[in-house]
């Protein structure tokens, strides 16, 4: 079966994605705590809207504790990335470590002191919003404060999850004839691989620009990489939606949907990007 051709954008689609893509562009350039800040605002809203699609389910979560929770996660890592100025290394080592397992036993404590004590679901629900809106985000302050590259990294990756997009939407629009996947119907194996295809493109020139050895090559497959857990990250964040029975997960962006909707393919990024960088690169480049 062919897709549902796209209609065409509208204008509060386009102007709201400026907005947003301007407003991540500075946040970026600034870094720092007005980094962390804007992060934190924006993972705030997605994890509401991932709360209300659990509770679409009957599901019924530890929304304030995990709030809270994704909160000290951010501001712990952002704290351990300047351990200088507090703590130095034993705040690195230890603190910022122990916020992730010390707030996924909060948050099932919390479940066990309610008058209906808690599901399987509400758990996994909880822990999951702890590790998907939380945990993962983390790693765009890890990222961002790396000596050095942080700058350019948090760029490149940026500029590749557009890139995956803009690839994905072109491509698929003119050329797409299968679908991808039932969990999102719109999407298509050209399209999808149309967006490898321009994500390796990006990458390839950022690798160079940065200065790696074989930067192209490297970067070529960073492209790659970025694109497929992207895609990931879109169709997962689909699913979650299909399974609540909800066409997008809010209304807070113009022409865009939720929040969520806007970040599903940054989500799983920086962690992937952070571990290549920090453990496969150095070895590469030896």
């Amino acid at each position: 079966m062919i897709p549902t051709p796209r209609t065409a954008t509208s204008l509060p689609r386009l102007l709201s994605g400026w907005a947003a893509g301007a407003f991540g562009f500075v946040v970026v350039m600034l870094g720092g705590w007005w980094f962390t800040v804007a992060l934190g605002l924006i993972v705030h809203l997605g994890l509401l809207e991932f709360f209300r699609m659990a509770q679409f389910k009957g599901i019924r979560p530890a929304i304030k504790t995990t709030l809270v929770a994704v909160q000290l996660l951010l501001i712990t890592t952002q704290l351990a990335s300047g351990s200088a100025l507090l703590g130095g290394d034993w705040f690195a080592g230890d603190v910022a470590a122990a916020v992730l397992p010390a707030s996924g036993a909060v948050i099932c404590g919390w479940l066990l002191l309610q008058p209906v004590t808690g599901t399987i679901a509400d758990i996994a629900a909880s822990i999951f919003g702890l590790f998907y809106l939380g945990f993962l985000p983390s790693y765009w302050i890890r990222l961002r404060e790396l000596e050095g590259t942080g700058l350019a990294l948090t760029l490149l990756a940026c500029f590749l999850i557009v890139a995956t997009d803009i690839g994905s939407y072109v491509i698929g629009r003119r050329l797409g004839r299968r679908p991808l996947s039932p969990i999102s119907p719109g999407k298509t194996i050209e399209g999808a691989l149309g967006g490898v295809g321009c994500a390796m493109a990006v990458g390839a020139l950022g690798g160079s620009w940065i200065g790696w050895s074989w930067g192209w090559l490297i970067g070529a497959v960073l492209g790659a990489v970025v694109a497929l857990f992207a895609l990931v990250g879109d169709l997962t964040e689909s699913m979650m939606k299909r399974d609540a029975g909800l066409k997008d997960s809010g209304d807070a962006i113009p022409g865009h949907g939720g929040v969520l909707d806007r970040i599903d393919s940054y989500l799983f990024v920086p962690a992937v990007v952070y571990s290549l960088v920090t453990l496969v690169l150095p070895l590469v480049q030896r």
